[in-house]
């Protein structure tokens, strides 16, 4: 569908980076000037000071001076005064210690579930492998993104999803349950023990974290379809830098 533009630039074109720059650098000048810690990206900014109060008084100085000098309105709904590591900056945030650690905030961590379960859910009527292909191209870009993250707990949780994700594709592609005594047979469980997994009636996601599907389908299996292990791809890019 094709509409016409009576106001703005186009989301995601190289043109809005450029003007919110042009605009805002009278906004970082005043920063400087008045001195607390900043960052800032395009229209995104986190200004850093000691305390709570001292966080309310800079918000209302820092909103009245925008409002005033830019004719720019602060949206409140995605501002507040609050701690470092309970907020995000570009989908990253810090730990409480008291030597700050950045690390991937929790809400980016879901979005990239929310993105890999749209390509799992594709993944039921394909071959394995061709699925491990599609999630390692999301997966590394991700892991590239966030190559400066100190704490590493992020990539694990994803990893770890991920390989259950994938026992639970499995497990369904299997069907039925004398096809399930098959596998799980053919990888390796003794006959007592396929049957009693196959037979549990437990559900998909279940029996993907059971200890018979680890046993059959460990994770040296699926690195051997190609999946990416998010910790080493981590380790390798950080080394790099």
């Amino acid at each position: 569908m094709v509409s016409p533009r009576t106001e703005g630039t186009p989301q995601g074109g190289p043109l809005s980076p450029l003007l919110s720059n042009i605009l805002l650098d009278e906004w970082d000048r005043e920063l400087e000037q008045r001195g607390p810690r900043f960052v800032r990206d395009a229209d995104d900014c986190n200004v850093y000071v000691r305390s709570k109060a001292a966080g309310e008084r800079v918000m209302t100085s820092l909103e009245r001076w925008l409002t005033q000098h830019l004719r720019l309105r602060v949206n409140r709904d995605k501002s507040c005064v609050a701690r470092p590591w309970t907020r995000k900056f570009l989908g990253d945030s810090v730990t409480w210690d008291r030597t700050a650690r950045l690390r991937v905030a929790p809400a980016a961590v879901q979005r990239l579930k929310t993105k890999l379960r749209g390509l799992l859910s594709r993944g039921r009527g394909r071959r394995l492998a061709d699925t491990v292909q599609d999630l390692n191209l999301a997966t590394r870009g991700w892991v590239a993104y966030f190559r400066m993250a100190d704490v590493k707990a992020s990539f694990a949780d994803v990893g770890k999803w991920l390989r259950r994700k994938l026992r639970c594709i499995m497990w369904r592609q299997w069907k039925r349950p004398r096809t399930r005594v098959r596998e799980l047979r053919r990888r390796g469980l003794e006959l007592a023990r396929a049957r009693a997994s196959a037979f549990n009636g437990r559900g998909p996601w279940w029996n993907a974290g059971a200890s018979h599907m680890h046993a059959a389908v460990p994770t040296a299996a699926l690195r051997q379809l190609g999946l990416l292990s998010l910790l080493e791809e981590h380790q390798r890019r950080t080394c790099a830098s």
